[in-house]
């Protein structure tokens, strides 16, 4: 949706594999706009990266390029961004997209004091560890091409730092830099950096869990954006609470209860009676009769039989709190599974008539039997 964007690129240090490269090829096709897959051959950190791929940003003759994090979720008001961009500071600055989280969560993030006035980066702390503002970095970034002068100063600076660390191994470290903490840091207060602040919705997603939150503002997103997406209550189809989403392959029966905060993937069957609620059901798995899905994710191909119920807690921000921030939680807290939301693996078969509670089920899995707060290896 922003004009002249001419290619999309994504980095990482994962091999490249079949179903990415197929993904790729789909999106292509659907966006009409080259994608490509970088491959670092090391984790170079959220500046190293881009810094090591310099060339491949600027081949076509970019004037300002957008750097995304793939783990936040949002409006992605790219746009905007460069409305602001042209309205603030000169051709050569650079925005960051920030929104407001509380005081207590503000300390997870990296945190921004701009100029109240003209939105200028005055200082920027990676997570710190006493309040410093409650502006807070959303990982999304406008740059142009002067980006790379301030990030290779990082990476003489890091050369030169293990030219005197004679024990080290050479090179591959000086590559690894640190956009927030490297760069950000440095460039605050210097004129260049500014903080475009939205509000829209964002959230990160690093735990499994804020996947359903992330599902859940997304459906919320095409309720005000694209109403067509999502499901109606039709004669003789099933009922359907609040925003769900369905896949047009997907066959449900007319006695199913769906929603609210609810994705059926592609060629999913469920059965009659079925219950499901703030979960999301990938491609061809197939709930049967009278089963109960709550707080789920069911993986690829998962098999869930009758009258069986499988739930999950939640891990959602405070409700009442406008500016609470999902939070990451560890897996486990004093030797114990935290209780979060239910994840079955692709190809898990659950028989009928148990209960799985609160916990993750690794692929291809037949289970005998009920589970509560275990990671099924």
């Amino acid at each position: 949706q922003v004009p002249g964007m001419k290619e999309i690129l994504l980095m990482g240090f994962y091999q490249p594999h079949e179903a990415l490269s197929r993904f790729l090829v789909s999106a292509q096709q659907e966006f009409k706009i080259p994608i490509r897959y970088l491959q670092e051959y090391a984790a170079l950190g959220t500046g190293g990266g881009i810094y090591h791929f310099r060339d491949q940003i600027l081949s076509g003759g970019a004037e300002a390029f957008f750097v995304l994090n793939a783990d936040v979720c949002s409006e992605f008001p790219l746009q905007e961004m460069l409305e602001f961009r042209q309205q603030h500071g000169d051709t050569h600055s650079f925005v960051i997209l920030g929104t407001t989280a509380n005081r207590t969560q503000a300390l997870n993030y990296g945190c921004i004091v701009a100029n109240a006035d003209t939105q200028e980066v005055q200082h920027y702390v990676e997570k710190p560890s006493t309040f410093v503002s409650e502006i807070i970095n959303c990982g999304i970034y406008l740059f142009t091409p002067a980006i790379f002068q301030h990030i290779g100063k990082v990476f003489q600076r890091n050369q030169q730092e293990l030219v005197l660390e004679e024990s080290s191994n050479g090179w591959q470290r000086a590559e690894v830099i640190r956009l927030e903490q490297d760069v950000f840091t440095a460039l605050a207060g210097s004129g260049k950096l500014y903080v475009y602040k939205t509000d829209g919705f964002w959230s990160q997603i690093k735990s499994a869990g804020s996947a359903i939150y992330a599902s859940r503002l997304y459906l919320n997103q095409y309720s005000k954006s694209h109403p067509e997406r999502l499901a109606q209550n039709k004669p003789g189809g099933p009922i359907i609470r609040g925003n769900v989403y369905i896949h047009p392959t997907a066959s449900i029966n007319s006695t199913a209860v769906l929603g609210p905060n609810v994705s059926i993937g592609e060629g999913v069957t469920v059965g009659a009676g079925v219950r499901v609620r703030e979960s999301i059901v990938l491609h061809g798995a197939s709930l049967h009769d009278h089963t109960c899905v709550l707080n789920t994710i069911v993986g690829w191909d998962s098999t869930i039989g009758r009258w069986a119920r499988v739930e999950g807690t939640p891990s959602d921000p405070n409700p009442n709190d406008p500016y609470a921030k999902i939070d990451s939680e560890t897996l486990f807290r004093d030797g114990r599974l935290t209780p979060s939301i239910t994840i079955l693996g692709c190809s898990v078969t659950i028989p009928a008539e148990v209960v799985i509670l609160n916990s993750i089920v690794l692929p291809h899995k037949e289970l005998s039997r009920s589970y509560k707060n275990q990671i099924i290896l």
